[in-house]
């Protein structure tokens, strides 16, 4: 019995590490438009500007200021990208440590097959709230960056 309960949680592990790929998937579909933004035209926009700094006329503390404020924008994008999905992950985790204190109380009181089936239920609920998530966090982060498409 043991082994085939190591089975069955074998595979509900295998399919919880599904769901997680699945929410990283709509991740990058949803938030690719943002990367491409910040990525391209950003970064494009930085070498441009940095590119007017250097100025003979310019001492090299002017030129290196220059540069600075050319990064600011991208720079301020990256991080605010960054947070958000910090955010996004961060509550997650928090959903899914709830799944697995579910799973461990309900081992303790010795009701493993449900104990797996409500994990792997608990599991999939939570996954799919997050990709739920997922476009507006994409059109809030579009908003603010003034993305159209």
């Amino acid at each position: 019995m043991d082994h085939m309960a190591a089975m069955e949680e074998q595979l509900v592990s295998e399919r919880v590490k599904q769901k997680l790929q699945d929410v990283n998937a709509a991740a990058q579909k949803y938030l690719s438009p943002v990367q491409d933004h910040v990525n391209f035209t950003l970064q494009q926009a930085y070498f441009k500007c940095a590119y007017e700094c250097f100025d003979r006329r310019r001492s090299e503390q002017e030129i290196g200021n220059c540069v600075e404020n050319c990064s600011v924008p991208v720079v301020s994008a990256q991080q605010r990208v960054e947070n958000e999905m910090a955010k996004f992950q961060e509550r997650l985790s928090r959903a899914l440590m709830v799944c697995q204190d579910k799973f461990d109380a309900a081992k303790l009181q010795q009701v493993k097959t449900s104990a797996l089936n409500d994990l792997e239920s608990c599991v999939q609920q939570t996954t799919e709230d997050g990709i739920k998530t997922l476009p507006l966090l994409a059109e809030r982060l579009k908003s603010s960056f003034s993305i159209n498409n």
